[in-house]
């Protein structure tokens, strides 16, 4: 008997629902916020706000565009957290209501998991490539940046994380600081693509194992910022590219030098990358080189499914609609990694 699960996401600023069918995907319906672009952030009241006005339609359409209604639907899931605690109360309290009115069960999904597992969502029609278990994925979202060993669809062990900032942080922050706009990380990987990656270097962490820090180069860049500005007025705006194209090479040569370590300590050859800063040019590309170069199966999500979807949702509760792992109507969300036991 096939499978159709709804999946629900509403972490941050994007509210989505997606259908997906034995974990082929149905629809994946989004509504973007852009009211927080003006802020230079996403501020959490208005994202709440505005995940209350969204979350019906978007719903509807997702179920519309599937061609499927409530009754066709075995599970609900939805995203529990970590994200922002109004907008997850938004998206749990109305699985609530949805599962209290159809009957239907509730699976609640830790975003991160999500990311990771959006690999396995099938489209029709596509190669639909999947990396095999045991793999490694690169986890680079706004708020998160680990290195997970991932053994099975539900069995995961992080290796490594950021012990500050996380990368799409440290992309947003300092393009704020150069008046770039919000999301940051896109505006600088398009700058980067005019820029000369060589012209400038930035102190890079000395972090032990397999952790992460950005807190210092992000430091680095404001500083020879301040310093350069002081006596060229114009330096920034007439070296935007190259400083764009530095900065990115040093994030992506600090995410890449704790991947291969991981690669070489686990012996783990299959390797993914996930999450919103998956969708950068500059990683995607030096991933695809270091795989070649290092003979690394490498895996690297469509560009739809790094963003906050609820494809990513509705895969993670596929899988454990087929382990029986449902939950219940006393849930209550999880604003931040920590608070989960897995």
């Amino acid at each position: 008997m096939a499978v159709t699960i709804l999946g629900i996401e509403s972490s941050c600023d994007d509210t989505s629902a997606a259908v997906l069918r034995d974990g082929y995907l149905l629809s994946n319906t989004m509504a973007s916020q852009e009211v927080h672009r003006r802020y230079g952030g996403v501020i959490p009241e208005l994202a709440s706000r505005a995940h209350q006005q969204n979350i019906v339609p978007v719903v509807s359409q997702a179920l519309e565009t599937a061609g499927v209604t409530m009754d066709d639907i075995d599970a609900i899931a939805f995203t529990r957290g970590p994200g922002l605690l109004g907008s997850l109360l938004v998206g749990t309290s109305f699985a609530k209501g949805l599962s209290l009115a159809t009957g239907k069960p509730m699976i609640e999904v830790n975003h991160l998991q999500g990311h990771i597992l959006s690999h396995f969502v099938k489209v029709e029609g596509k190669e639909n490539r999947s990396p095999e278990f045991p793999f490694l994925c690169l986890l680079v979202s706004g708020g998160h940046t680990q290195i997970v060993r991932v053994d099975g669809p539900l069995n995961f062990e992080i290796l490594g994380h950021t012990i500050d900032d996380a990368v799409g942080e440290a992309f947003d922050k300092c393009a704020k600081h150069m008046g770039l706009g919000y999301p940051g990380g896109p505006v600088i990987d398009r700058l980067a693509k005019e820029g000369n990656p060589e012209a400038f270097r930035f102190a890079k962490p000395n972090i032990p194992g397999l952790d992460y820090s950005f807190s210092g180069i992000k430091t680095s860049l404001l500083y020879f910022l301040r310093d350069r500005l002081k006596e060229d007025p114009a330096f920034m705006e007439n070296n935007k590219a190259d400083i764009c194209a530095s900065f990115q090479k040093d994030l992506i040569d600090i995410l890449l030098k704790k991947l291969i370590i991981a690669v070489k300590q686990t012996g783990i050859r299959q390797v993914a990358i996930s999450g919103g800063v998956s969708a950068n040019s500059g990683l995607r590309n030096r991933i695809r080189e270091e795989g070649a170069k290092r003979g690394w199966t490498t895996f690297l999500p469509e560009l739809r499914f790094t963003t906050d979807n609820a494809a990513m949702i509705a895969i993670t509760g596929h899988f454990k609609y087929l382990e029986n792992i449902f939950t219940t109507l006393d849930i209550a969300p999880l604003s931040r990694a920590a608070e989960y036991g897995d």
